[in-house]
C-alpha cells in the first residue's frame, strides 16, 4: 500500500513540476500568460465537470471554501506564477514559491498568536537565507524585481489557501448525511476531488474576466513552438498542462496522500521544485549558478523543516508541496499545486 502511494506521489510531483516548463515556451511564442492559465483551468474544469455535477450541492454547503480555493488556489496562485515565469526563470519562480512555509508560520505566530517549534524557526531561517542566494541579493537582485514580486505574490496567495484548507477539514453542522460532503471517510469532510472540480470552475470564471479568452489566437495552437532544441505543436503543450500537470497530478496526489504519512509526503513533495528546476535547465537552457543551486537546496531544506514542524493544531501545512488537495485530514498534507 505504502509503496503504491510513494509511486503515485512521485508521479504527482513530476507532473506538477513540469507545468512551468511546458507553459513558458507557449508564453515566449506569443501567448499571454493569463491565456495559458485560463486554458489550463478551463481544460481541467471540463475534464472534471462530471465530478462537479455529481457533487452539485457542494457549493451550497461550502460556498466560502470553494470561492476561496477558486480565487486564490487556482486563479491567484497559478495566474501570478505563470506571469512570473514570463519574466524570470522557471526554477527561480518555483523556489520563491517555497517561501510559503515561512509565510504561513508568520501567520501562525503573529496573527493566530500560536507558539511555533524551534525546528520551524530554523526552517524559516534556512528558507529565507537560501532565497537570498537564489536571487543573489548581494548583487542587487539577479532577476527582474517585478517577476520576483509576482512569484512572491503567488506564495502569499498560497498562505490564504492554507488557511482555507484548515476550514476545509472541518465538518459543517448538519452535513453528516450529505453525499456531497463525504469523500475520504472522514464523515462530513468535503470530497477533495469535488473541491478541486468546483474550484477550477470558479477559477476559470474569475480568470475569464481578466484573461479575456475570446482574444486568444486559437489558430496558433496548431503552430509549432520552440521547446528547447526542437519544435512541438502548441496544442501538445496545452494538452500536457491540462491533462498531466493538472488532472493527472491532482488525482494521483489525492490517492497518494491517503496512503503516506505527512512526513513521507513532505519529503516527496520537494521533488516538485527539483523536477521543475532540472527540466527548465535541460529543456529550456535556464541554467542556475552554484550559489543559486546551494540556495535552492537551503530553500527546500527550510520548507521541509518548516512544514514538518508545523503546530499540529494550527492551519494546514505549507508550500505547494506534498501532492495534496483540500479535504484531506492530515495537517501537513494540504498545499496548492502549480
Amino acid at each position: 500500500m505504502r509503496n503504491g502511494g510513494l509511486g503515485l506521489a512521485l508521479l504527482s510531483a513530476v507532473a506538477f513540476g513540469g507545468s512551468g516548463v511546458a507553459a513558458k515556451p507557449l508564453i515566449e511564442a506569443g501567448f499571454d500568460p493569463l491565456h495559458v492559465v485560463w486554458m489550463r483551468a478551463a481544460g481541467a474544469a471540463l475534464v472534471l465537470l462530471p465530478v462537479a455535477v455529481r457533487h452539485r450541492r457542494l457549493p451550497l454547503q461550502r460556498p466560502g471554501l470553494l470561492i476561496g480555493f477558486g480565487l486564490l488556489g487556482i486563479a491567484g496562485v497559478q495566474g501570478l506564477y505563470y506571469v512570473a515565469i514570463s519574466r524570470i526563470p522557471v526554477g527561480v519562480a518555483i523556489l520563491v514559491e517555497y517561501l510559503g512555509p515561512a509565510l504561513l508560520l508568520g501567520w501562525v505566530r503573529f496573527v493566530q498568536r500560536r507558539r511555533v517549534r524551534r525546528a520551524a524557526v530554523v526552517g524559516v531561517t534556512l528558507a529565507v537565507g537560501g532565497m537570498c542566494c537564489v536571487v543573489r541579493i548581494w548583487s542587487g537582485l539577479a532577476f527582474a524585481p517585478v517577476g520576483l514580486l509576482l512569484a512572491f505574490g503567488a506564495a502569499c496567495c498560497q498562505v490564504a489557501y492554507f488557511v482555507l484548507a484548515d476550514h476545509g477539514t472541518q465538518q459543517p453542522p448538519g452535513t453528516e448525511e450529505d453525499p456531497d460532503i463525504e469523500g475520504d471517510g472522514a464523515g462530513g469532510v468535503p470530497d477533495p476531488v469535488a473541491v478541486i472540480a468546483h474550484a477550477l470552475l470558479i477559477g476559470t470564471a474569475s480568470l475569464t474576466v481578466v484573461a479575456r479568452p475570446w482574444d486568444i489566437a486559437w489558430t496558433s495552437l496548431a503552430h509549432q513552438v520552440p521547446f528547447g532544441d526542437v519544435d512541438v505543436p502548441a496544442i501538445l503543450l496545452v494538452g500536457w498542462i491540462v491533462l498531466v500537470s493538472t488532472v493527472v497530478a491532482y488525482l494521483t496526489g489525492v490517492v497518494a496522500v491517503r496512503r503516506l504519512s505527512p512526513q513521507i509526503a513532505a519529503v516527496v513533495s520537494c521533488i516538485e521544485a527539483v523536477v521543475g528546476t532540472v527540466l527548465a535547465w535541460f529543456l529550456l537552457g535556464e541554467h542556475l549558478g552554484t550559489a543559486q543551486l546551494v540556495g535552492g537546496g537551503l530553500v527546500l531544506a527550510g520548507a521541509f523543516a518548516a512544514q514538518t514542524a508545523m503546530p499540529s493544531a494550527s492551519v494546514e501545512s505549507a508550500r505547494s508541496v506534498p501532492p495534496a488537495v483540500p479535504g484531506q485530514r492530515s495537517p501537513q498534507d494540504l498545499t496548492p499545486r502549480l
